[in-house]
């Protein structure tokens, strides 16, 4: 689940810095994913290790940071949705809403893999 974990740490750093270049280099905020990313790539890293008591901590820590990345732009993203409908207006930042979404998509994804991985993990225990 570690190498799992710096695969989607690389995916959202990979987002941010696309989604910055893509909107002309004009918006910082597009590079939130990017931190995101780096907090999972560097959780992935640490829980790399033979310690499974470190392992255990840094891939709990990775999975809160997937799921933040999963709330904070999902809700964020509905937000200018619903309001954009309630008007009957186009998006004032569709790049940013898109971005949202792909990054709430990538940490659902990530969350729901760790969850089923803990699961696993779990019943191998207990077995």
């Amino acid at each position: 689940m570690a190498k799992l974990t710096i695969v989607f740490g690389v995916l959202l750093v990979v987002l941010g810095v696309a989604g910055f270049v893509m909107t002309g280099s004009s918006h910082p905020t597009s590079l939130i994913p990017c931190w995101f990313g780096l907090v999972l790539a560097l959780s992935g890293g640490l829980a790399s290790g033979n310690d499974a008591k470190k392992r255990m901590l840094w891939m709990h820590i990775a999975v809160t940071v997937g799921l933040l990345g999963f709330l904070f732009p999902a809700v964020m993203s509905i937000k200018s949705l619903v309001k954009a409908h309630a008007q009957q207006v186009e998006l004032a930042h569709p790049a940013a809403v898109h971005e949202q979404l792909i990054m709430a998509f990538v940490c659902l994804i990530f969350v729901v893999l760790c969850v089923r991985s803990f699961i696993a993990a779990r019943r191998g225990r207990v077995a």
